[in-house]
């Protein structure tokens, strides 16, 4: 009976025990952060709250690769975005792990997947978050009032 099941038990982790320090990343189900902009939106303040912009900028590259080009050193694959936030890379990617939720590691591999133009368009952020906000109205400039104003005596 077990030996038809034997594939099912060496490709999906029944406990918490591996071999090995690291854990096996569970994949979120149905790519759900991919394709939520709201997922992405919240990729991209993760992004700059975690200060990823110190090292990638604003995903043209500084001290790290870019991010905005055809060109990943451990591919483009949301897997492999994840894997290379939480296990960190030679040569000065850090590991995040046990520093970053696994859901906001998955939030920024999204974000940073849709720097690329890897997303559709519809979940991909247009513009940075502080040219969202609409401006105080206390903020606009004073204008002049048009027509009628003052008290009736004046108007005489």
């Amino acid at each position: 009976m077990l030996e038809g099941n034997q594939d099912l038990f060496n490709t999906v982790q029944v406990s918490g025990l591996n071999p090995g320090a690291n854990s096996i990343p569970t994949p979120p189900p149905g790519n759900m952060y991919q394709e939520s902009a709201y997922a992405v939106s919240e990729g991209q303040k993760l992004y700059e709250q975690y200060n990823c912009v110190g090292c990638h900028a604003h995903g043209g590259g500084g001290i790290g690769p870019p991010l905005m080009d055809n060109n990943w050193i451990y591919g483009s694959e949301a897997g492999n975005v994840f894997t290379t936030i939480m296990q960190g890379r030679p040569n000065g990617m850090p590991s995040f792990r046990n520093r970053v939720p696994e859901y906001q590691a998955w939030e920024i591999a999204a974000y940073v997947r849709s720097m690329a133009g890897l997303l559709p368009k519809g979940v991909s952020p247009n513009r940075p978050d502080h040219m969202r906000v609409k401006p105080a109205e206390s903020s606009t400039p004073p204008q002049t009032p048009t027509g009628i104003t003052g008290s009736p005596e004046q108007h005489q």
